[in-house]
């Protein structure tokens, strides 16, 4: 079959590899309908994510039609349409019985601090993913879910990360009843983010990033106020002056390890490597948000430390929560959020390209061309 490879940073191509085979009587193996390019795949491509290794292949969003089953799938047949969640998890241990399928304990070497996710690295777990003509799916019966028929496929992938994710993140905001809600990025995940706390009761939502075309888009899908920080000498000055003062009552990071914004931080992270990533946006959630406020961190950082102001998120009293989203956990309520007209994530694709073509597709989202903002890879185009 034809996979997306790594070949070391920013060097992806598309090659020939052996077809995936049933390796475990759980196992399914989809052949891949859509995929999509996430923002954090971009810090795989950037040589960000240690134990990425040559020959790997990406791709952690996707949907599909199952080609085989093993002996022991109960829930699935070859033909049926399904969306993948991006979390591999057991659905029987001790973290996926309280819902946290991110941090499932029984598919990732390194269970200890990464549960599994499809194309990821090593560092989660190894498995290849989805940007190819097949992909072997373990727990078949726990991950996937046949699509139902009035979904439609670029709504479907969208919840297979990128606005599940977003959703989780302004689930962890814990937003009150209008709370002005700041998001740092005007990624998929931070469109969603936005687009998402409306649904919990803010009363006002801004987004801030630096791309233009990013912050148009904030404001036609999620009905955000915008602001480019690179118009600004200082952002979080900026928040406190549109806020009263007191600043926002909720801060989510859509941004994660390769922020812009802070040239140390950026050389430290991106160039040197010496922390996990650049954390710029969080830094400036812990000081744009009002003491006793709520940050929620949906941004995705290497396993390294970061230099974090946590002294001042502590002396302001501020509540931090982060996590993988549990996507599959986030299905339910998104499914009846879309049938009554509320959200439409598959507006956030801007981008439909061949897998024949990746390689020109991570280049373009990595260098921002052509107001990409989530591209959609077609193995069958």
């Amino acid at each position: 079959m034809k996979a997306m490879v790594y070949r070391g940073p920013y060097k992806v191509r598309v090659e020939e590899k052996p077809d995936p085979r049933i390796e475990h009587p759980n196992d399914a193996i989809v052949r891949v309908e859509l995929a999509a390019i996430c923002g954090s795949d971009l810090h795989l491509y950037h040589g960000m994510i240690p134990d990425t290794r040559i020959g790997h292949t990406f791709g952690h969003e996707f949907i599909g039609r199952v080609e085989a089953v093993g002996s022991s799938v109960q829930t699935l047949k070859p033909g049926d349409r399904v969306m993948v969640p991006f979390n591999i998890f057991c659905g029987t241990c001790f973290f996926c019985a309280r819902g946290l399928y991110s941090n499932c304990h029984n598919v990732n070497a390194n269970a200890t601090a990464l549960g599994g996710i499809y194309g990821y690295s090593h560092t989660a777990g190894g498995f290849d993913g989805g940007q190819a003509e097949m992909v072997r799916v373990p727990f078949a019966d726990v991950g996937p879910t046949i699509i139902p028929e009035w979904l439609s496929d670029d709504d479907a992938l969208m919840l297979t990360d990128a606005f599940a994710t977003g959703y989780f993140g302004a689930q962890l905001g814990d937003i009150s009843e209008g709370d002005t809600v700041v998001v740092f990025g005007a990624g998929p995940v931070g469109l969603a983010a936005a687009r998402s706390s409306w649904l919990m009761g803010a009363g006002r939502v801004i987004v801030i990033d630096h791309l233009d075309y990013r912050l148009a888009k904030a404001r036609e899908f999620a009905f955000a106020e915008t602001h480019n920080f690179a118009h600004h000498d200082d952002v979080v000055v900026l928040l406190k002056k549109l806020t009263g003062h007191l600043g926002a009552d909720v801060a989510i990071d859509a941004v994660g390890a390769e922020a812009d914004g802070n040239l140390t931080q950026h050389i430290t992270s991106a160039k040197l490597k010496l922390q996990g990533g650049s954390p710029i946006a969080l830094n400036w959630a812990i000081d744009g948000v009002r003491k006793g406020g709520n940050i929620s961190v949906m941004g995705a950082y290497g396993p390294l430390f970061s230099a974090v102001k946590f002294g001042d998120a502590l002396n302001k009293g501020l509540t931090l929560r982060m996590n993988q989203a549990p996507v599959k956990r986030q299905w339910p309520r998104l499914f009846e959020h879309i049938r009554a007209g509320l959200i439409s994530p598959g507006d956030m694709i801007t981008h439909r390209i061949p897998l024949d073509a990746i390689a020109e597709g991570y280049h373009m989202f990595s260098s921002k061309l052509d107001d990409c903002i989530k591209p959609v890879i077609v193995p069958g185009a």
